[in-house]
């Protein structure tokens, strides 16, 4: 049952998503799209038995030479209320996340993509922020 509860999920975030994107469902089912530059996927998974969610990935920025990302990231650059940044220090630079997962069962599609472009709105201005183009 909860491969069918993960599925119906992926379609309702795909749906929502479709709106505003074009997205590609990759062969393991997760949803893939871009928006302002940030590259994102959407998984869903059961953290324990009966608590299935989605993972929204968004792939902010990469290979940031500026040493002060980190601490811009730290103090809010780009602050959002929902997803969690994170900053790892890449092979020619930083690269920055943002990731959020939740409970989707049951939502519609438009609390859905509510939701989901929220976050993804929360990481193209941390972008905007962080990126010189």
């Amino acid at each position: 049952m909860t491969d069918a509860v993960i599925t119906g999920m992926l379609g309702t975030a795909q749906a929502a998503l479709e709106r505003f994107h074009d997205v590609v469902v990759d062969d393991d089912g997760a949803l893939t799209f871009a928006h302002g530059g940030v590259l994102c996927v959407v998984q869903g998974t059961e953290l324990e038995e009966g608590l299935p969610v989605l993972n929204l990935t968004c792939v902010v920025a990469w290979d940031l030479t500026d040493p002060d990302v980190p601490s811009r990231v730290g103090l809010g650059v780009g602050e959002g209320l929902f997803g969690t940044p994170r900053v790892v220090r890449g092979e020619h630079g930083w690269d920055v996340t943002l990731r959020y997962a939740f409970p989707a069962a049951g939502l519609t599609e438009a609390p859905m993509g509510t939701l989901l472009m929220l976050v993804v709105s929360s990481a193209s201005s941390m972008r905007a922020e962080l990126v010189d183009e």
